[in-house]
C-alpha cells in the first residue's frame, strides 16, 4: 500500500491510497481457499473443486469481495500508521477508472479530532440549590394529579358546551363530499380545549347542547399520516347527544383507594417522593448548566465542521418540525432564520463540550461498565416489537457507530457527576420558584446549551407575535421537563394524542400537554 497526503488544512485531511494488484488477487486465493470446501461442481467431489474452476465461476463476485475487504484494510491501516482519530466515517471513493487485474486508486477524506491539551479540572465551584418537600408542594402534586383524572357528571339538557366540558357525538367526514375510511364514529367523548382532535374541531363544538346538529369544517395538516388527507378540507356532520360538566374531585381517603391504596397519607408518602425527584431534578439542572458554562469558558478550541454541521442539521429539522405545526407556520418559520446563526452556535458549542467530556472521561478513567451498556441496550429494545428486539441488540454489537450513539448520554452523565465530586460545591436552600427562576435567568443570559443539559424540546414554538405574551409561561414548563430529563421521568408520560383519520381514534387516549420552548432551545441531543 503506497500513502501519500493530499490535504492537510486545519482539522481536513485527506490521502490517496493505492492498493497494489498483488495485494488484491492475493485476498481472491484467501477467499477461494475459504470457500473451496463448500463449493459442489459435477464431477468432482465436494471441496475438490479445482481453485482455478472456483474463480472462473465466481470470479466476480470474489474479485468484488476482495476489492472491498481491501479498502476496509487499507483504511484501518491508514488510520493507524497516521494516527488519526477520524471525527466521523472518512469518506472513501474509488477511482472510476479501476479494472480488476490492476492496481486500485482510493481517495480516503476525513476531518480529525481535535489534539485537546489536558482539560483542567482544578477550582470548579458550583452552588448547589436545594428545595424542599414540604406540605403544600406535596398537595398541590396531588392536586395536579387529581385533576388528571378528570371526571364529568351529566348537565341539563339546556346546557351549552363550554370550554373544559365533555361532549358526546356521533360523527361522520367526508372531504369533497365523500366519506373516507375511519371518519364515522359513535358515541365519542370529547373534552373542549383538550387538544386531542383535528385543530379547530374542538372549538366549533363551543355552545351546542344535547340535541343539536352541527356541521365542523376543518383542514387536515400537510404532514398528516394518512396520504389521501394530506392538507384536505373536510367536514364532519356531528350530531350531539348529550354535554357533561366536570365533577369536583374530593382528595381524601376515599380518593386514595380509589387508586388502590390504602390512605391519603399513604398517597402523600409517594407523592413527597415524586416531589423530591422533581426537585433534585431541577438541582442537577441548574448545576449542570454551571458546570458547563465553566467549562465552555475555559476551553477554546477548533471543531470538525462536519460533526457541527451534522449537529445543526438534527437541530434546525426538529425546530422546523414544530415550526410546522404552528398555525402561522410562514411567520413562525421565518422567526427561526433569525436566530440560524444563534442555533449554529447552539451546535458548535455542543460539539466541543462533547469533545471536551470525551476527553476529561478519558484522562481520568471515566468507564461505562459492560453490565451498564447491557441494561441500555435492553432498555433501547423495549421499543421494538417483541420479535425484533434480538435483531436489534445483534445489530448494536455488531456497529460500534450505534453502540457508541446508544453509550455517549450515560457516559457524559458520569463524566458530569465525576466533575460534581472534584468541584467545590456550596449549598443554599431555595423556594421552588427561585430554582425555576434561576434557570429561565440562564436562559435570559444567552444560556447555550451544551450536551447532557437536561432539555425535553418536544415542545412549540410560537410565532413572533405571539412569542412575548407566552414566554413566561413557555420557559416554565421547560424547566419543569428539564427536571424529568434529569430524574429520569418517575411518572409515565401519557400518550400523545393520534392524528388519525377518524376524531374517535384520536380522543380515545388523553394527550400530553403541550410544552412551550425555553429560550433559543436545541433540538434534544
Amino acid at each position: 500500500m503506497n500513502t501519500v497526503e493530499t490535504l492537510n488544512e486545519g482539522l481536513k485531511r485527506e490521502y490517496r491510497v493505492t492498493i497494489t494488484a498483488k495485494d488484491i488477487d492475493e485476498r481472491v486465493d484467501d477467499e477461494v481457499k475459504s470457500i473451496a470446501p463448500t463449493v459442489r461442481m459435477p464431477g468432482f467431489r465436494p471441496g475438490k473443486v479445482p481453485p482455478n474452476l472456483i474463480r472462473k465461476m465466481h470470479g466476480a463476485a470474489l474479485s468484488a469481495d476482495a476489492l472491498n475487504k481491501a479498502i476496509e484494510a487499507s483504511v484501518r491501516d491508514l488510520m493507524t500508521s497516521e494516527k488519526l482519530r477520524p471525527a466521523l466515517q472518512p469518506a472513501v471513493t474509488l477511482d472510476e477508472g479501476y479494472e480488476t487485474g490492476k492496481d486500485a486508486e482510493i481517495t480516503v477524506a476525513l476531518e480529525v479530532l481535535p489534539v485537546i491539551e489536558a482539560p483542567s479540572i482544578e477550582g470548579l465551584k458550583l452552588e448547589r440549590l436545594t428545595v424542599p418537600a414540604d406540605d403544600a408542594a406535596v398537595m398541590a402534586k396531588i392536586e395536579e394529579f387529581a385533576a388528571q383524572m378528570k371526571r364529568f357528571e351529566e348537565a341539563p339538557k339546556t346546557k351549552k358546551a363550554a370550554a373544559d366540558d365533555q361532549v358526546i357525538i356521533d360523527f361522520a367526514g367526508s372531504v369533497d363530499g365523500v366519506a373516507f375510511d375511519g371518519g364515522t364514529g359513535e358515541d365519542m367523548a370529547v373534552e373542549i380545549g383538550a387538544g386531542q382532535l383535528i385543530p379547530g374541531f374542538e372549538d366549533q363544538l363551543v355552545g351546542v347542547k344535547a340535541g343539536d346538529e352541527k356541521t365542523v369544517k376543518v383542514t387536515f395538516s400537510e404532514d398528516y399520516p394518512v396520504e389521501t388527507l394530506k392538507g384536505a378540507a373536510a367536514e364532519f356532520a356531528v350530531t350531539v347527544k348529550e354535554v357533561k360538566v366536570p365533577a369536583a374531585s374530593k382528595i381524601d381517603d376515599d380518593f386514595a383507594k380509589s387508586l388502590g391504596l390504602e390512605s391519603l397519607d399513604k398517597l402523600k408518602e409517594i407523592m413527597k417522593d415524586q416531589v423530591e425527584q422533581e426537585h433534585n431534578g431541577l438541582t442537577r439542572t441548574y448545576m449542570k448548566r454551571k458546570l458547563l458554562d465553566q467549562l465552555a469558558a475555559a476551553h477554546d478550541f477548533d471543531v470538525p465542521p462536519t460533526m457541527v454541521e451534522a449537529e445543526f442539521g438534527q437541530i434546525w429539522q426538529q425546530l422546523e418540525h414544530e415550526a410546522s405545526h404552528e398555525e402561522d407556520v410562514e411567520a413562525a418559520k421565518a422567526e427561526l432564520e433569525k436566530d440560524r446563526d444563534e442555533y449554529h452556535a447552539i451546535a458548535v458549542r455542543r460539539v466541543r463540550l462533547g469533545l471536551l467530556l470525551s476527553e476529561i472521561g478519558q484522562a481520568h478513567g471515566v468507564q461505562v461498565s459492560q453490565q451498564e451498556m447491557q441494561r441500555l441496550v435492553a432498555q433501547a429494545a423495549q421499543q421494538y416489537r417483541p420479535e425484533d428486539r434480538q435483531r436489534f441488540v445483534e445489530y448494536v454489537q455488531q456497529d460500534a457507530l450505534a453502540a457508541a450513539q446508544l453509550r455517549a448520554p450515560l457516559y457524559e452523565d458520569k463524566v458530569v457527576d465525576f466533575l460534581f465530586e472534584k468541584a467545590e460545591i456550596s449549598e443554599r436552600e431555595v423556594t421552588r420558584e427561585e430554582i425555576e427562576a434561576a434557570i429561565e435567568a440562564d436562559d435570559d443570559s444567552g444560556h447555550v446549551h451544551g450536551p447532557g443539559c437536561g432539555h425535553d424540546h418536544d415542545h412549540d414554538h410560537k410565532p413572533a407575535k405571539k412569542a412575548a405574551a407566552k414566554k413566561p409561561a413557555a420557559k416554565k414548563d421547560a424547566v419543569k421537563e428539564e427536571a424529568k430529563e434529569e430524574k429520569g421521568e418517575t411518572e409515565p408520560k401519557k400518550a400523545p394524542a393520534k392524528k388519525a383519520a377518524a376524531p374517535k381514534a384520536e380522543a380515545e387516549e388523553k394527550p400530553a400537554a403541550k410544552k412551550a420552548p425555553a429560550k433559543k432551545a436545541a433540538a434534544k441531543k
